[in-house]
C-alpha cells in the first residue's frame, strides 16, 4: 500500500488533477459563453423568454416529483386503497356464504352443498384464474423477494400481469373462508405496486432506472405491504427487515417507517370513512387491566408457553415441506395433479369444508366463526372456563360458537387447534395466492387461550399479591401465544411489536418477549423458517445462512471454486468470441491478457459481446461492403424488394434494399446475436432467383469467414476494470459475508493476478449444504483443517510475485528530482524486503480481500495484482 513511489504518485496525482482542473474549466467557459449567447438572442424575442421560463419551471416541477418522498406517499396511498378494497371484498364474499347457509335452514342438504360449494367455485377460480394469467402469482411471495433484494432477477415476477392475479387470485381465496393468510401475498403485492410506480416515475426522474434505486424501494414496499395489512407500520418495519433482508441499508430505514405509517394511516382512515370504526384505532382491540395485568408467578407458564410455541413452529415448517415431499416423489399422482392442476385445490378446499361444517363437526371446533371472529373471541379478557361464553358477545355471529353444550371449552379449543394445524399446513400448499402468516397467528392466540384456561381452572380464585387477589386473564395468554408461535414459524421477534399495535396494548410486553425469545430458539434449532423453508422447496437460487458447524469455516475458496473459466484474451479473433458466446448462457465473460499468463483484466457484459458480434457482422457493414465492391468491379448493386422475394426464406441472411443503406450504422446494433451468428452453410444452400444474388450471398460468406478471422477491437466495449475477485486462500466465512453484503452471483479467484477460477451462488451454496463433490470442483482433504497457518504464502507464490516484478520494473513512473547524495528508490535491493509495488486501488471486497492496478506513464497497466 505504501510502496517506494508512494511520493512520486502523489506528486503524478497532483499533476492530473491540476489538468482535470483546466480541462473542466474550459469546458464550462464554453458552456457559458454559449449559455449567455442563448440569453442575449432570448432577450431580443418576448416569446422566447416565455418558452425559457416555462422550460424552468417543468424541470423544477419534473425534478420535485420525482423525489423520494413523492414516491413513498403514492405507494402508501395507493397499497392502502388496494388492501381497503380487498379487505371489504372478503369480508362481502365471506358474509354472502353465511346468507346463503342461513337462507336454507330448513333442508340440512341444501346447507351442507351452499356451504361447500361456495368456497370450492372461488378457490377454483382463483386457481385457474393465476394458472392462466400469472403463475408467478402463486404462493406467498415473501420467499421471491427474498431472493429478488438479494439480487437474483425472477422472470416474470414484477410485472402489471402477476399484480392483477395476485390481488384477484388472494381476494377469492381469501373469501372462500379457508384458513389462508394475507400478510405473505400483500408484501409481493406491495412490491409489485412499487416496480410498476418506478417505471412511470422514471417518466419524472431517470434514477428510478437505477438497479440499487429500485431495489430500496422493493425494500421500503415490503414494509409497506405489513404495515397496511394489520395497520402496524412499525411491526411492519421491523418484520419485513427480518424476512427480506440479511444485511440492511440503514439509509432505507426512514423509507420504510415514512411510506408504512402513512400507509397504515390511510389504511385506518378508510375504515372510519366507510363507518367500520369510529374512530382511529387497533385492528383487534383489548380491554386489559392495566395496573396489574399479570404477576410474577405467572412468568413460567408464559415461558413454557413460549418453549411449546417453539417446538409447534418447527412441527408445522416440517409438516408443510412434507406434504409437498411427498406429493412430488409420487410420480403418478404428481403427472396427474400438473395435467388436472384445479383437483388439488378442489378436493383440499371439499375436505376443509366439510370438517368445517357447522351442523357436523364443525360444532365441535367453532367452525362457523371467521378467522377475524376467531380473533377477537379469543383475545377477549373474560374466563370461558369460570362463567362460560355469555350472552354480551353481541360482536359474533353465533355467540355459542366456543360454548357446545355437551362438550368443554377445553375439548372445543383443543380439536380447534389440532384440526386448523393441519389445515393450514395443507391449505397454505395449494396453487393460489396465499399466505401462512395469520392462520398460523390464529393457532397460536387459540393455543396461548387453552393454557391461559388451564391456568384459570388450577387457579380459580386467581393469584395472591398483597392480600389482592388478581383473577387470570386468558385473553393475555392468547396474545403471547399468537406472537410465540408466528415468531417460531417466521423466525422473527418483530411479531411482538406486530402483536402490540394489533391489540393497542403493550401491557404484556415483558411475556410476550420472553416467549417470543424462547420459541425462536427453539425452532431455529430444529427447523429453517417457512420461508426458507420454500425457497428449498422451489429450489431459488437464494444463499443459505452458515449454520453452526465448525467444519465449514475451515474450508477455503480454492476448495470450492471451479477452475475451467470461460475467458476471451486481447488477441481474441471474432470466431473465438462467437464459440465463447455459443458455448454457454453467462451473463458476463473474463476479460484476460493472454491464455498463457492469465492476468485478469476485467470482465464484460454479454451484451456488450453480442454487439461487438453485430457491428463486426452487421447489416450496415455488409452493405457497405457490397457497395464497394460493386464500384470495384464498374457494377450496378441490385435492390432486393418484397416483390421479388427469394423462393427460399429459410436460407436467406440479408435483404438488400436501398431504404437499408440509409439507415446507418446504429441499425446493425438491434440486429439479434443468432442473426448475426448463422453459419455458412446457410448461404451456400439458398436457391435465388438469379445468379446475381447467388453471387452476392457468396461474396457475403467469403466476407464474414474474413471478418471473423480478425482480432476483437474492444475499443467500442464498456469493460469492467475491476470485477469483484477473491483470493484462494479466502474463508467460506468471508466468502459467504462478501456475497450476502454485497449481493454477488458470481466473484473471480485469482493468483497473484492470474485467473485460476470462478466460484458462483451454486457452488457456494452446495459447500454450505455440504455437497460440493460436483464436476469441476475441487473437495478439501479431510486434514485441511490442520493446515499450517505459517504456510499461507508459499514459496511459490513469493516467487510469482518476483517474476511479476521484474517483469513491470523497467516501467518508468513520474519522479521528482531526487536530492543529491541519494540513491535512488530502483538501486535499494529487493531481496530481504517486502515485495511493494505502485498502485491504485480498483477494488477492495469487504473483508480486506481485493485487487490493484499497476499504473505507469502511459495510464493505468493490464496487469491485476491480487493482495491480501
Amino acid at each position: 500500500m505504501y510502496g517506494r513511489y508512494t511520493q512520486e504518485l502523489g506528486t503524478y496525482a497532483k499533476e492530473e488533477a491540476a489538468r482535470l482542473r483546466e480541462e473542466g474549466g474550459l469546458r464550462r467557459s464554453t458552456s457559458v459563453r454559449s449559455q449567455t449567447a442563448d440569453l442575449l438572442e432570448d432577450e431580443k424575442d418576448p416569446c422566447a423568454k416565455c418558452q425559457m421560463c416555462t422550460s424552468r419551471c417543468q424541470k423544477f416541477l419534473i425534478s420535485r416529483v420525482g423525489e423520494d418522498w413523492i414516491f413513498l406517499i403514492l405507494l402508501g396511498l395507493l397499497m392502502a386503497l388496494v388492501s381497503w378494497v380487498m379487505d371489504y371484498t372478503i369480508a362481502f364474499c365471506q358474509q354472502a356464504q353465511k346468507w346463503m347457509y342461513g337462507g336454507l335452514d330448513s333442508n340440512m342438504l341444501l346447507q351442507y352443498l351452499a356451504w361447500v360449494t361456495y368456497p370450492v367455485v372461488l378457490i377454483t377460480f382463483s386457481a385457474g384464474f393465476t394458472q392462466i394469467l400469472a403463475p408467478q402469482a402463486v404462493g406467498s411471495g415473501i420467499p421471491e423477494m427474498k431472493t429478488i433484494l438479494r439480487g437474483v432477477v425472477l422472470k416474470e415476477y414484477l410485472t402489471f400481469k402477476t399484480f392483477v392475479a395476485k390481488v384477484i387470485g388472494l381476494t377469492c381465496a381469501l373469501g372462500s373462508g379457508m384458513p389462508l393468510g394475507k400478510e405473505g401475498p400483500f408484501v409481493h403485492v406491495a412490491s409489485l405496486c412499487a416496480a410498476l410506480l418506478s417505471k412511470f416515475m422514471a417518466l419524472f426522474g431517470g434514477i428510478y432506472m437505477n438497479e440499487l434505486r429500485n431495489t430500496e424501494m422493493l425494500s421500503a414496499a415490503c414494509a409497506v405491504g405489513v404495515g397496511c395489512c394489520f395497520a402496524a407500520p412499525i411491526g411492519g418495519v421491523l418484520f419485513s427487515i427480518e424476512v427480506t433482508s440479511t444485511f440492511f441499508a440503514v439509509r432505507n430505514y426512514w423509507r420504510g417507517f415514512f411510506a408504512a405509517t402513512f400507509s397504515a394511516f390511510i389504511f385506518r382512515v378508510l375504515a372510519v370513512w366507510n363507518q367500520d370504526e369510529e374512530t382511529i384505532t387497533a385492528l383487534f382491540k383489548t380491554r386489559f387491566r392495566l395496573d396489574f395485568p399479570f404477576d410474577l408467578q405467572e412468568l413460567p407458564a408464559f415461558a413454557v408457553l413460549g418453549i411449546a410455541s417453539g417446538f409447534a413452529g418447527a412441527l408445522f415448517v416440517y409438516l408443510n415441506r412434507l406434504i409437498v415431499e411427498s406429493m412430488r416423489k409420487q410420480k403418478t399422482i404428481n403427472k396427474f395433479l400438473l395435467k388436472k392442476r384445479l383437483v388439488y385445490p378442489a378436493l383440499v378446499t371439499l375436505l376443509v369444508s366439510t370438517l368445517t361444517f357447522p351442523p357436523g363437526f364443525g360444532q365441535f371446533m367453532a367452525g362457523q366463526l371467521t378467522q377475524h371472529e376467531s380473533l377477537v373471541a379469543l383475545f377477549d379478557n373474560r374466563t370461558w372456563y369460570k362463567q362460560g361464553v355469555s350472552e354480551d358477545f353481541d360482536y359474533l355471529s353465533q355467540p355459542q360458537a366456543w360454548n357446545h353444550p355437551h362438550v368443554s371449552v377445553f375439548i372445543t379449543l383443543l380439536l380447534f387447534i389440532v384440526m386448523k394445524f393441519w389445515m393450514s399446513a395443507v391449505a397454505t400448499t395449494m396453487p393460489v395466492p396465499c399466505g401462512a402468516f395469520m392462520p398460523v397467528f390464529l393457532i397460536g392466540a387459540a393455543f396461548g387461550r387453552l393454557v391461559g384456561e388451564s391456568m384459570a381452572a388450577v387457579f380459580p380464585d386467581g393469584i395472591h399479591a398483597d392480600g389482592t387477589v388478581y383473577p387470570i386473564v386468558p385473553g393475555g395468554y392468547a396474545v403471547v401465544g399468537a406472537a410465540a408461535l408466528s415468531g417460531a414459524v417466521t423466525h422473527t421477534v418483530s411479531t411482538a411489536v406486530i402483536v402490540f399495535e394489533l391489540t393497542g396494548q403493550i401491557s404484556h410486553i415483558l411475556p410476550v418477549m420472553i416467549a417470543v425469545i424462547l420459541a425462536n430458539a427453539v425452532a431455529q434449532s430444529l427447523q429453517p423458517s417457512l420461508y426458507d423453508s420454500i425457497i428449498r422447496i422451489q429450489k431459488l437460487p437464494y444463499l443459505p445462512e452458515l449454520g453452526w458447524g465448525q467444519e465449514k469455516y475451515n474450508i477455503r475458496v480454492e476448495d470450492i471454486m471451479v477452475r475451467d473459466v470461460s475467458h476471451i484474451t486481447l488477441t481474441s479473433s471474432y470466431r473465438e468470441l462467437q464459440e465463447a458466446l455459443m458455448s454457454g448462457q453467462l451473463k458476463t465473460l473474463a476479460l484476460v491478457e493472454s491464455s498463457d499468463s492469465m492476468i485478469l483484466l476485467g470482465s464484460i457484459e454479454r451484451s456488450q459481446l453480442q454487439c461487438l458480434i453485430a457491428q463486426q457482422l452487421g447489416r450496415s457493414r455488409r452493405l457497405e461492403y457490397l457497395r464497394e465492391r460493386a464500384q470495384d468491379n464498374g457494377t450496378h448493386l441490385p435492390t432486393l424488394s418484397q416483390d421479388t422475394p427469394p423462393k427460399s426464406g429459410r436460407g436467406v441472411r440479408f435483404l438488400v434494399s436501398t431504404m437499408a443503406l440509409e439507415r446507418g450504422s446504429e441499425f446493425s446494433l438491434r440486429i439479434p446475436l443468432k442473426s448475426a451468428l448463422k453459419t455458412v452453410s446457410a448461404i451456400s444452400n439458398t436457391d435465388t432467383p438469379n445468379s446475381m444474388c447467388s453471387y452476392i450471398l457468396c461474396t457475403i460468406a467469403e466476407w464474414e469467414e474474413h471478418q471473423l478471422d480478425e482480432p476483437v477491437n474492444f475499443n467500442n466495449c464498456k469493460i469492467d476494470p475491476a470485477p469483484f475477485q477473491l483470493v484462494e486462500r479466502t474463508s467460506l466465512h468471508k466468502t459467504h459475508t462478501i456475497f450476502s453484503l454485497l449481493g454477488l452471483d458470481h466473484t473471480y479467484v485469482t493468483s497473484t493476478g492470474r485467473l485460476v477460477g470462478v466460484v458462483s451462488l451454486k457452488e457456494l451454496r452446495k459447500a454450505i449444504e455440504g455437497s460440493v463433490t460436483v464436476t469441476g470442483v475441487k473437495v478439501r482433504p479431510p486434514l485441511a483443517s490442520f493446515r499450517d497457518s505459517g504456510t499461507s504464502t508459499s514459496v511459490s507464490e513469493v516467487t510469482e510475485l518476483h517474476k511479476l516484478w521484474n517483469r513491470h520494473r523497467s516501467m518508468s513512473l513520474p519522479r521528482e528530482p531526487n536530492p543529491p547524495n541519494h540513491k535512488t528508490q530502483s538501486e535499494l535491493p529487493l531481496e530481504g524486503s517486502p515485495c511493494q509495488f505502485s498502485k491504485h486501488l480498483s477494488h477492495t471486497s469487504a473483508d480486506g480481500v481485493g485487487a490493484r492496478r499497476v499504473t505507469g506513464p502511459c495510464g493505468t497497466h493490464t496487469d491485476t495484482i491480487a493482495y491480501i
